[in-house]
């Protein structure tokens, strides 16, 4: 797995660019800190590697058979189903059997500290659980590229440990996690950091020029 980005740069309509010149090169097993002060473009930056903008200048390259699971700053699902039925459905869909599905199902539910509540439905779960539980969803999809977009921002302190945590043990799946992130513990837990405020445009100029 190897995702490029040349020299991109982006803005929306005839507003300035919000950053430029960005050249990455992201490989699996990384973990990498999207960060930037607000209106940077980290949330900006994870459409353009999703494929959902064209970048005004410049080249995103991801493979075409690149399977992407984006994971939202609010965590959504299904009030009624049970955790482990979010986790299930992707692997069905992915062809595995009903047992096995649950099987592996089960592994990933422990590996993200929610075997314990498995059985409970989505709404019983706290913000932090729910927020791990996305996540587990993703890996289910057997994803190369993961998008995460501010996991612990309306999390209290321990649920975003939990989720920091978490996060940090992605590496290593074979995917490559781009998490755009103001918090420093989930930085820190990544295995490197792309700052957008080097790619600051301003008014369209480069500000390294």
């Amino acid at each position: 797995m190897r995702i490029e980005l040349i020299e991109v740069g982006h803005a929306f309509g005839d507003q300035p660019l919000l950053f430029r010149g960005v050249t990455e090169t992201f490989v699996a097993n990384e973990v990498v800190a999207l960060t930037g002060p607000s209106g940077s473009g980290k949330s900006t930056l994870l459409s353009l590697l999703a494929g959902w903008l064209t970048p005004t200048e410049g080249v995103v390259h991801v493979p075409e058979s690149t399977v992407i699971a984006w994971v939202f700053q609010n965590p959504y699902g299904v009030a009624q189903r049970t955790a482990i039925d979010h986790v299930v459905l992707p692997l069905l869909a992915r062809g595995a059997r009903r047992t096995e599905a649950e099987r592996e199902a089960a592994r990933l539910l422990a590996s993200f500290d929610l075997l314990a509540v498995a059985d409970r439905p989505y709404w019983s779960l706290s913000g932090g659980e729910a927020q791990r539980l996305m996540l587990a969803r993703a890996v289910a999809r057997d994803p190369g590229l993961i998008l995460v977009d501010e996991p612990t921002a309306q999390l209290d302190p321990v649920n975003a440990g939990a989720v920091k945590s978490v996060l940090h043990a992605m590496a290593g799946r074979g995917s490559v996690v781009v998490i755009a992130t103001h918090d420093p513990r989930v930085r820190d837990g990544c295995t490197r950091v792309l700052d957008l405020a080097a790619y600051r445009a301003g008014d369209g100029v480069d500000a390294s020029a």
